[in-house]
Parts: C-alpha cells; structure tokens; sequence
C-alpha cells in the first residue's frame, strides 16, 4: 500500500457498512483520512485515584469504591426512572445517580458488594456530594494474577484524558472512539506537507506523531503539541493555495492605466469642495500604483460605514476613464445601484454628462443598466457601453448578462462583495479584452486575520478614519417586553428629532406582503405543533407594512411615513428615497435594502424593530445611515429577547462600541468562521479543523509569510511533492474552481 492510498481507504472496508454508512451522511467522514481528521472536541479528565474522604468539589475525580446500595426511584408519576448506588472505601460514603435509558446498564451491573472504579466530576446535591453518570470499571479480582490486573488496569484508568469527538445521534463518541482506534495505524503513513525546514525551524512534531498524540494522548502537553502542529498545517496549506492564486494573478496580462495630466480625475479633483483624509489619500496611492502595473489588480478595500470609500472608487474609475478605459461597479441592489448613480453624478456634475449638451469637453457618460429598466433607456445603456461613450457604468447583477457588452472594460469595483457569488464576479471580469482591474468593497470591517484568510489571495487596503464632520451615534437597546414604557419613550424621540427638522428611519426584519405570508405558511407546513410558550417566542417578525401602519395612526400619527422594501417596483422604491433624500417624508419605515449606500445627512434617528434577529456587522451597517451630517446620530434596538440571553448579549455589545473592527471579531466569535474557502455556503464541511480565525493571528500571519517565500522559490512545488498533494487534498474541484474565479 502506498502512502496516500492508506489515507485514500473508504471506511466501509474498515468498519463495516452500517457504521461507515452513519459516518458518511451524518459526519461527512468518508475515507480513513477524514477520520484520522476528525479530531475530538474535547477531553475528558478522569483525575488521580481519590479516597471518598477528600472528593473536590466541582471537579474530575476517580475512586476505587466498593457498591453498598443500589435502588431504583421512580418519579414523574412513574414516567421518569433513577438509580441511585452508595458507594463506599471505607473512609467514606459517596452517592452515584443514573438517569433514564443510562439506568439499565448500570443496575445489572452495579450490585451490592461489587467492586469498581468510577470517574466523573463531583457534585453537589441535596448538601450531599454525587457523581451522575460517571463512567465505571468493574474490578473484582479471585486470584492473585486477577489482582494485579485490577492494579494496572486501575493505573490505566486513573489520569486518562479520554476524547470526546464531535458525534451525531446515530454515533455516540465512544464508538467514534473505537472506529478511530480500528483506523489509528495508518496515521504512520500521513504524508507530511510541511516543508522539514520548517518543521524543523519552528520546533513542531512530525504529523504521524501529532495525529497520535491528538486522539490517544497521555498528557496535556500532548494535546498542546498536536493542535500546535495541526494548527500550522491548516495554516501553512490554506496559505500556500491563496500565496499561488497571487503569483498566478501576477502572470496574467493586464492593461496598465497609468495618470494622465490634466484629464478627467484632475477636472474632478479641482472640483471637490474638501480634502481628502491622510487614510483616502494612502489607499488612493494603493490603488493607483496597482492600477499602473501590467497585470491585474486584485485588492480588498474595507472600511468603517462613512469612511468615503465610494469617493476612494469613483477616483479609481476615473483614472480609468483617462487611460482608455471603462468602470464598471457591480451592487447588490437596485436601490444600492441607483443610490451609487445619483450620488456619483451628483459628484461629477458636468463631468458626468460627457457628449450630451451643457456637459463638460473632458466628461463622460455616467449609465445605469438594472433588470427592471424600460427597453429603450435599456437599449441606450447597452449602445453607450459597446461604443465606449459610457466610460463609468453602475449596475446590479444585470450587467453580468451574456448581451452586455463593453468597448473597453478596465476596472470592475464590486461593492458589498459578500452579497455576489464568485461566479457573478467572474462573469462581469470575463467581459474584458484583457482581464480587467479588481476593487473589491466592503463595508463590513474585517480582521486582519480574516482579511488574511477569507480574502488571502486580494491585496487589501483599510480605510479607518473617518472624514471631518461626521457625527457621533448614540445606541441603546429597549426591551420592548421587560419594559414597554421604553418603546413609548423612542417614539417621543423620533418624534423630537422630526420636530427638531430631522428625519428617522424604522427598519422591520421582514415586509409583511402577500409573499411573507405564502412563505410563512409554507414553512409551517409539515412541522409539530409546538407548545404554546414556543409559539409566543417563534412568532413572525415584525413587518414594515405592519409597523408603518401602527405608526401612523398610533405613536407618530400627523408625520409623513413612508415605506421602502425590496419588492416594490423600482421607480416607486427610486421615487421614495429620492423624496426622504429632499425631506419630503419625516419618517422611512424600512427593511434592510437601506443597509448600504442610502446617504441622507439629514436623517439623525434609527429605530431598528426585533433587532436581536439581525447580525452584529448588519446591526453595525444599517446604523451607519444616522449620523451622516453635523447633527448627533440616534440608534435604539428594540428586542423582546430575555435580558440574560446571547441576543441580548449581542445587542449590548453593538450598543457599547462603533469600533466595526471590534465588532465584526464579536460576530466572527459567535457564528464561527466557517470554512474560508466559500463551501460553507454549500454546507459542505469546513476545512479548518483546528485553526481559529479569530485566535491564531501569530500562526496565520507566520504561515502567510512562510507560505509567501516557499511559492517565490518553486511556484511549481516540484521539490514540495508532500504539501502539493495536501494541497491536492484541500483543492478539491469545487475549492480549486472558487480559487481560480477569486
């Protein structure tokens, strides 16, 4: 058997059908490396041998004890069953307790007089101390040779950390436990991916070693040693992939846009009635120094909500426009897309109206191509695209349609990337002659390590200052069901801020329509009855036809409120915010298509209903549209989740702090990371195992760097056939396609 092939094994040849089958559709575990990859979750500390005399409390104890009592208790009107067994060793007593299914077992076992071992953790019931559960070792010895079994096997038994694996109903631990045992020779044959030198270098055990001491450890420092050199494996792969989607980004041809004196970026720049912050300008100088090279720019531009990264863009797309070529920037929404048109025109002025009457000799066409436009304006946007007329286009994923077609695409800015799937992205830079210019923005502060990560094989750049002017936000959480009167006190406050000549937002986790309700019902066909307590906590959000319709006639009655969702026809949901834009309406009862890019300066309150159903970076974004001009922002989150919660937890933290970067590292914590190389949309298992994200910044920072010289030396790996099979392993066709689409 070769060396990979052990690794290759299906498991049904090794365990049998009926448990190979389990591991498969419910663990994911198919082959004899996904199970030597499966580690455990955590370990069980079964103590030192401890007399019933000095039991700590609270914690892993074992004890050699003798069975004085065992009787079954009947309880619950004789629908629940335990099992309670006094032990003793004669220095003292020691009560043990086993409930339902977990009684059998032990009362057929446990009979007085019997001796054994038993290990658990100490606790305390009725002021008396217990064991529940405890795992056990029965220990009767005849003979001499018996009795110094019973010696070692207690010795054994003592001290071990046994592993607990991450199981599913249909496997319990110990049985993944005893699979593992079965396939635990092979680990011998793991094929080692990191380079010796540094393996060597940083004093890391050999993987056989490490997968030895993972599952079956005897010490503490066993487990630290295996997860140190796991973690690096995870690392050192992942980083090597997206270190090789870099190089070969650098070997592809790409126009270079280099400045041009006096043209188009030059006529805007003079135009501007600020200057640029120090962060706008050293991103800026980035970007362009990226953009003047021969072969594609692929960056990361993040930042707080307000930093001015859409300005940071548009002089981007201009410098473009000045070199020859077009800008296309892609959004997730119509009201996104048309927000990002009227407010960069607006910018441009006559800039932006280049060959059209009244506009300026060095401008150029602004367009806009969404799904829903009529056909004419529709067929204009596409002549002005082909013929190069159009030097900057703005659109959502209707640009990405097989008719568009472009003169000469250069730059393609893509905003709030984590809406788009790889695929749209590609498609849009498939429509260059050469491959065009990448400018990925996102809003969603992101930390370094997952910068490093999520996004490895783009270049990144961080706006995290803020421009002059902008104000500070206020938030606090309202809990609507511990204390209503607080709800009444935010409607006194949005009606305040309006009489004070500003404007508010409501935004509703749902809209309320005909459609919410079909998919409402759809969904609760099928599903049990549930209790009527789980129905008074599972009901439907809040609607924002709902809501607006309370408003009205209730707490903000006599102000103008409006709705905005994204099921309204796009010239109504343009018409809306182009009347909250001008202060036509007092108050704009919302879903979340306000969440990125709505710019009204004028708008000071944010009142977010349920906001314990929306994530920390979501919570973070939608404040972001208060604030915006010199008066003081308002952000209040109404949640009815109970006080002790997570929810509410979650929500307290967003209150506490506007630092993004500190709060994107909150929601990274609570939803984990998935898998970083985009199959957990696909629910396919993560491929980090070991590495954390959140934790390993040194690990992943090393790896990168390490990663970054082994692919400069041998891009090929031709001398590195180990890590380029690991690399194989961790490719697989779907991760490979997600890598080369970037």
């Amino acid at each position: 058997m070769d060396r990979v092939s052990a690794f290759d094994e299906p498991l049904k040849k090794l365990l049998g059908g009926a448990t190979a089958k389990v591991m498969a559709e419910h663990l994911d575990l198919h082959t004899v490396g996904d199970l030597l990859h499966h580690y455990p979750r955590r370990y069980e500390e079964r103590g030192r041998l401890t007399t019933l005399t000095e039991l700590p409390l609270d914690e892993h104890v074992t004890v050699v004890a003798q069975v004085a009592d065992a009787r079954v208790m009947m309880f619950n009107n004789g629908r629940g069953k335990r099992l309670e067994v006094t032990l003793t060793d004669g220095s003292g007593r020691l009560q043990l307790v086993f409930f339902g299914h977990g009684v059998h077992k032990p009362h057929k076992e446990l009979l007085p007089g019997r001796r054994a071992m038993f290990a658990g953790k100490v606790s305390l019931f009725n002021h008396r101390m217990q064991l529940a559960h405890p795992t056990y070792q029965l220990l009767d010895a005849r003979s001499e040779d018996e009795a110094a079994e019973v010696t070692e096997a207690v010795d054994a038994f003592a001290g071990q950390l046994l592993p607990i694996y991450p199981a599913c109903k249909q496997l319990d631990s110990w049985r993944i436990a005893k699979a593992v045992d079965t396939v635990l020779p092979s680990a011998q044959e793991a094929v080692d991916p990191l380079p010796p030198a540094l393996r060597d270098g940083r004093g890391l055990v050999p993987l056989p070693e490490a997968l030895l001491r993972i599952h079956r450890p005897h010490t503490k420092a066993d487990i630290a040693a295996a997860r140190d050199r796991l973690r690096w494996d995870e690392a050192f792969v992942l980083q090597v992939a997206l270190a090789r989607r870099r190089y070969a980004d650098t070997q592809l041809p790409a126009v270079a846009r280099r400045p041009v004196a006096g043209g188009l970026l030059d006529a805007f720049d003079a135009t501007l009635p600020f200057t640029l912050t120090e962060g706008q300008q050293k991103v800026t100088g980035e970007i362009f120094d990226a953009l003047a090279t021969e072969h594609p720019m692929h960056r990361l531009l993040q930042g707080e909500v307000g930093s001015g990264k859409t300005l940071v863009a548009l002089r981007a797309m201009l410098r473009t426009v000045d070199a020859g070529g077009q800008a296309a920037m892609l959004a997730p929404t119509e009201v996104l897309a048309q927000q990002h048109h009227r407010s960069i025109t607006e910018m441009m002025g006559e800039l932006a109206e280049g060959g059209m009457l009244g506009g300026s000799d060095l401008g150029t066409k602004v367009v806009l191509l969404t799904g829903s436009m009529g056909t004419a304006a529709r067929r204009q946007a596409l002549l002005d695209l082909v013929t190069g007329e159009a030097g900057i286009v703005i659109g959502t994923h209707a640009l990405i349609e097989d008719k568009v077609q472009f003169h000469d695409l250069g730059l393609v800015v893509v905003d709030e990337q984590h809406r788009f799937g790889v695929e749209q992205r590609d498609a849009l830079r498939s429509k260059g002659k050469q491959p065009p210019h990448l400018l990925v923005m996102t809003a969603t502060p992101i930390p370094r390590t997952v910068a490093m990560t999520v996004f490895g094989d783009l270049e990144t750049s961080v706006l995290d200052q803020l421009p002059a002017g902008r104000s500070p936000i206020a938030s606090h959480v309202v809990p609507a069901k511990d204390k209503p009167h607080f709800l009444s006190r935010a409607w006194e406050r949005v009606r305040e801020e309006v009489e004070n000549g500003h404007q508010a937002y409501v935004v509703c986790p749902r809209i309320g329509d005909d459609a919410d309700e079909a998919a409402e019902k759809k969904g609760k066909a099928g599903k049990k009855k549930a209790a009527p307590e789980e129905d008074a906590e599972k009901r439907p959000p809040l609607a924002v036809l709902d809501i607006a319709e309370q408003l009205a006639k209730g707490p903000l009655a006599g102000l103008r409120v409006e709705v905005l969702h994204g099921r309204m026809a796009p010239d109504d949901k343009d018409d809306v915010m182009r009347r909250f834009a001008a202060g036509q309406a007092d108050v704009l009862v919302a879903t979340t298509v306000i969440e990125v890019g709505v710019n009204v300066p004028n708008a000071t309150a944010m009142v977010i209903m349920d906001a314990d159903r929306f994530g920390v970076s979501q919570l973070h974004q939608l404040r972001g549209r208060v604030g915006r001009g010199s008066a003081p922002g308002l952000c209040l989150l109404v949640s009815e989740a109970h006080e002790a919660g997570p929810a509410r937890a979650r929500l307290s933290a967003v209150a506490a702090t506007l630092d993004g970067f500190e709060l994107s590292r909150i929601d990274l914590e609570q939803r984990r990371e998935g898998d970083v190389l985009g199959q957990a949309q696909s629910g396919v298992r993560s491929s980090l195992r070991v590495l954390s994200v959140i934790d390993d910044e040194e690990v992943i920072a090393a790896a990168r760097e390490e990663a970054v010289r082994v692919v400069a030396d041998d891009p090929g790996l031709e001398r590195l056939p180990e890590l380029r099979t690991a690399l194989d392993a961790l490719l697989d066709k779907d991760r490979e396609e997600y890598l080369d689409k970037g």
